[in-house]
């Protein structure tokens, strides 16, 4: 049951005031916004309250725009919510028995308006504030208004942005008069009431997924040379580091965080993914303790220090999303060492880097990206038999109609990209989580999603039976390294004209992926299926090479776009399976990448190629390659050199542990 909210959405009085402008567009028809003011605001809530009597349980309802950190009595106890649209905003419930007592109590609510257009957060927009009830054996104790007392923390000073305008680096300063806000005998006189929000146009909707769990990650090795003190924390982690160090007011400490490190052994934090993770960390007097607000995906760390500064402790403190591996190895794998390896490092990627949502990368972007995520969630699920990550990105990406009812490529965010195959692959994850989960409901649920994004395609970009003319981007491979010469000019920021071989193959199985859905639902079928794989062929098969050009303007054959024929099982004869079994056999998986190495895989199941799928998973220049380049998570890539800026923890290819798990694969993929 949904709360219905007694408290205010509040904020500061220079935000009360703001309205709330659009961020959301087609990605070509462009938006131009201003967002060098208001941006990486740091606002802090704070409300002394007294609980008179003895109590069995105590929730807390929460959220906040762009982000919170709650503590209750000096104690953190979460953070969230999950990103979401201002239409259907996460709101979390939170059980806080533990960290209340009789007399008098403390929250404190440490927010962030970021102020960025970015695939994290929908931010840019002007929403700010936040909104909470506090409940005591069912009754409201607490609830925002202007009796909560609210500052800015003038610790927090940008440094820099880094990645895609994903984040600030920050300079944190342990003199800033905000610090220890969270403390109940912190000392806030001075500050604001709080004020009500004149604008607040959110809907609320209680999160559906897990809030995130946190891991203290001590050092495997930790070394001092001179003012400079190393740690490995053995692997890449998503998370915080910790510190302790005691100077005096005014020491500044350089933070630096790596994924790997140079050949001389220093640390690399100039990133492959386009981040520079080196801050500055201002001391007070005494002992202080570094809290950093935004997260960093890395495995070393350095600080260095002037003289007098003792360091007493550090820790990584690690984020992710709740798992619990539930699926184990196929029994013919158990037994060879490089598999295993292969599926310890997908099982540690995805543990430690599934996040509030299926992210891509955990640096340059952090965005909740359709597409290779419906990949990435299938092997959540798979892994963990937990389904919440599959459904948020499913019920996430509908919910993108409201920019355009052919979908949008990242989810509750106010960057506007489009991708054409993305929405199409989602179809298939909605078809893929019924035959795991048998849930009916859900399936009839989103059937007339299915037809309606269909009907979309259909309407906008279907000419005699083929996509055309499409202004969207078709990623097909990426990089664009490992797409064999595809021939047609698929390039972003442009129309695409020519119809061409993979969207028309993405297209065709999602249409398949949806009557098969309304045969489930024993209703009429969306559409006549062999029509459309009738023009696929007239226009894409040659028939001199028993294979498929790569568009209706080229003789250009390509592993690439055969890849999707057999994927997909769009082939009509044994000889073209064969011939592209041969191309592949010739070339090697490890030409491709992960949007064609995903569908090979698929259709490898499909035909029961169990020598084909081993030879794929220990191909020397896929998985194998990353573990040989000291790989911890899995890479943007085979290796870390095959694209401009690489990212070393990315989510996409840890997809190789659903090949190998213990499941009835076969019955999915059908």
């Amino acid at each position: 049951m949904e709360h219905i909210f007694t408290g205010k959405w509040i904020t500061n009085s220079i935000f009360s005031n703001m309205k709330p402008r659009n961020v959301f567009h087609k990605q070509l028809e462009k938006l131009p916004l201003d967002c060098s003011e208001h941006r990486n605001q740091h606002i802090l809530f704070r409300k002394k309250f007294n609980i008179t009597d003895s109590f069995q349980k105590s929730i807390i309802y929460i959220t906040a725009d762009d982000y919170y950190k709650l503590y209750i009595n000096g104690a953190f106890v979460a953070q969230g919510p999950a990103p979401s649209y201002h239409f259907q905003y996460n709101y979390n419930e939170i059980d806080i028995t533990s960290y209340l007592h009789t007399g008098e109590n403390v929250i404190a609510v440490h927010t962030l308006y970021q102020g960025l257009i970015n695939r994290v957060w929908q931010s840019g927009d002007l929403r700010h504030g936040m909104i909470c009830d506090l409940t005591v054996d069912g009754n409201t104790v607490l609830a925002s208004d202007e009796g909560f007392l609210v500052s800015n923390h003038s610790g927090y000073l940008e440094t820099g942005v880094c990645g895609y305008e994903t984040q600030f680096l920050e300079q944190y300063d342990s003199r800033a008069a905000e610090v220890g806000f969270e403390r109940p005998d912190f000392d806030d006189f001075g500050w604001e009431n709080a004020s009500v929000s004149s604008y607040d146009d959110h809907t609320l909707a209680e999160q559906k997924s897990y809030m995130l769990e946190f891991e203290e990650i001590s050092p495997i090795l930790t070394k001092s040379d001179a003012n400079r003190i190393f740690y490995d924390f053995g692997s890449n982690y998503v998370g915080y580091l910790s510190v302790r160090a005691k100077g005096k007011a005014g020491d500044k400490i350089t933070v630096r965080c790596a994924q790997e490190l140079n050949e001389d052994g220093s640390l690399r934090y100039q990133l492959r993914a386009n981040c520079r993770y080196e801050e500055t960390w201002i001391l007070a007097d005494g002992e202080c303790t570094l809290e950093q607000f935004d997260y960093k995906a890395f495995r070393y760390a350095e600080l260095e220090i002037p003289n007098g500064v003792t360091v007493a402790s550090t820790v990584f403190s690690a984020r992710h999303y709740p798992f619990a591996l539930k699926t184990g190895m196929r029994s013919e794998y158990e037994n060879d060492p490089d598999i295993k390896r292969i599926w310890d490092l997908c099982v540690h990627t995805q543990k430690y880097g599934v996040q509030e949502v299926i992210q891509d990368c955990m640096e340059r972007e952090k965005g909740f990206y359709l597409g290779d995520g419906c990949y990435t969630a299938l092997t959540n699920m798979v892994l963990t038999n937990d389904e919440t990550m599959v459904r948020k990105l499913i019920d996430d990406a509908f919910a993108t109609s409201f920019i355009t009812d052919t979908l949008v490529t990242c989810m509750n965010c106010s960057f506007m990209q489009e991708i054409g195959e993305y929405p199409l692959i989602l179809v298939l994850l909605v078809l893929w989580h019924y035959r795991i989960t048998e849930d009916y409901g859900y399936l009839k649920l989103n059937y007339p999603k299915v037809t309606a994004l269909l009907d979309a395609y259909r309407r906008e970009y279907e000419t005699d039976g083929l996509l055309r003319n499409l202004d969207k981007w078709c990623v097909v491979e990426w990089p664009s390294n490992f797409r064999h010469g595809y021939d047609v000019d698929i390039r972003e920021g442009k129309v695409c004209e020519p119809a061409h071989v993979a969207i028309n193959a993405y297209y065709i199985a999602a249409v398949k992926a949806a009557n098969k859905i309304a045969a489930i639902l024993e209703t009429d079928a969306y559409r006549n299926e062999e029509e459309l794989l009738d023009e696929f062929y007239r226009v894409f098969y040659d028939s001199e090479h028993d294979l498929f050009r790569d568009g209706e303007n080229t003789d250009h054959i390509s592993l690439v776009g055969n890849s999707f024929v057999y994927g997909f099982g769009l082939f009509r004869n044994e000889t073209t399976r064969q011939n592209i079994l041969a191309m592949l056999d010739e070339h090697g998986i490890d030409s491709l990448s992960f949007f064609c190495s995903f569908p090979i895989l698929m259709g490898l199941v499909r035909d029961g190629d169990k020598k084909r799928i081993a030879d794929a998973l220990l191909n020397k220049g896929t998985w194998l390659r990353m573990l040989c380049e000291d790989a911890t998570t899995t890479f943007e890539g085979w290796g870390k050199d095959t694209k401009w800026n690489t990212s070393l923890f990315h989510l996409t290819m840890s997809y190789a542990a659903l090949f190998i798990a213990d499941i009835k694969l076969k019955e999915i993929f059908e």
